[in-house]
């Protein structure tokens, strides 16, 4: 009998990387003029990006800066969740985006209802907040990869432990 082959299907964002895409919009915003004399910040607390600025249209164009430097550092911006618009202290707008770690319920279902529905010789699993896809074809697994990355997903996989 031949041995079974498995990866495991997660979504997660390097958080030394947001950080790192965090400093170099600082220095960015630092450096302009257009943001000359303004409280524009960006931080990172636990999990969620916090930005500040004087205006919405400022605060938009923080947010333009970073994600900028996010996609540049190969940190997809599906996986962050921008809120509201919201006051702040001393004149000030604020928006908080949530990073998404990890594979939450319902999206999980929609990934192994597509599994399901490609009729290939597979078997997934839910395992928390990732999934795990075994078969005895590489090539049925391959073709799970491929099927995944080209479907309209709200988060950002990545594709582990292939064996």
């Amino acid at each position: 009998m031949s041995k079974e082959n498995s990866f495991d299907i997660v979504s997660k964002v390097e958080l030394s990387e947001v950080t790192n895409a965090i400093t170099q919009a600082t220095k960015e915003i630092a450096q302009r003029y257009d943001f000359k004399g303004s409280k524009s910040t960006i931080s990172l607390e636990k999990e969620e990006l916090v930005l500040v600025s004087d205006d919405e249209y400022k605060l938009e164009q923080v947010k333009d800066v970073l994600s900028s430097k996010l996609i540049k550092r190969d940190i997809s911006l599906r996986n962050i969740d921008f809120g509201k618009i919201e006051p702040a202290s001393g004149g000030t707008v604020r928006q908080r985006g949530k990073i998404a770690q990890g594979i939450d319920a319902d999206n999980a279902k929609k990934i192994n209802k597509l599994i399901k529905d490609s009729n290939l010789k597979v078997k997934s699993q839910i395992q928390a907040d990732q999934i795990r896809v075994t078969g005895k074809s590489r090539d049925d697994l391959q073709q799970i990869i491929a099927l995944l990355k080209g479907a309209d997903l709200p988060l950002d996989l990545q594709f582990i432990n292939f064996r």
